[in-house]
């Protein structure tokens, strides 16, 4: 539906908000490891699409669609670590990287089954909670 790169865009500011509470597109595109002209496009493309409110030279912060995105994202991200570490006894320290390529790429439905499948859990791998999404 949406790009990789925008997800990532999106998922960063709902981290970083987490975090810090306010969110500048330099602390942003420093987070992702990218340009800030790169961070400029993509507010404004996130802008856009409804998902960020932004003024110029101020916080960036995601609208309701965009939180609703992000945490669907984070709650994929999440489940997908648990259940590496969970079921395929993966080393927790090396699961973050892969549970990002596949977020992007498991279904709502497949992540609905992994979910129920390691037994529904509130905490992920590296102890934050997993949000509660409609799938």
């Amino acid at each position: 539906m949406y790009s990789r790169t925008l997800e990532d865009y999106i998922r960063g500011i709902y981290l970083l908000e987490a975090r810090e509470k306010i969110v500048k597109s330099k602390r942003l595109a420093d987070y992702l490891n990218v340009k800030k002209s790169s961070v400029s496009e993509m507010v404004a493309k996130l802008k856009q699409t409804g998902m960020l409110n932004y003024e110029k030279y101020s916080k960036l912060s995601l609208t309701k669609k965009g939180r609703e995105l992000a945490e669907k994202l984070t709650f994929k991200h999440r489940v997908i670590e648990a259940f590496l570490t969970r079921l395929l006894k993966r080393n927790k320290k090396e699961v973050h990287d892969e549970a990002h390529k596949l977020e992007h790429a498991f279904s709502d439905q497949s992540i609905r089954k992994i979910y129920s499948i390691i037994g529904k859990p509130r905490i992920g791998a590296h102890g934050e909670e997993i949000p509660r999404v409609k799938l």
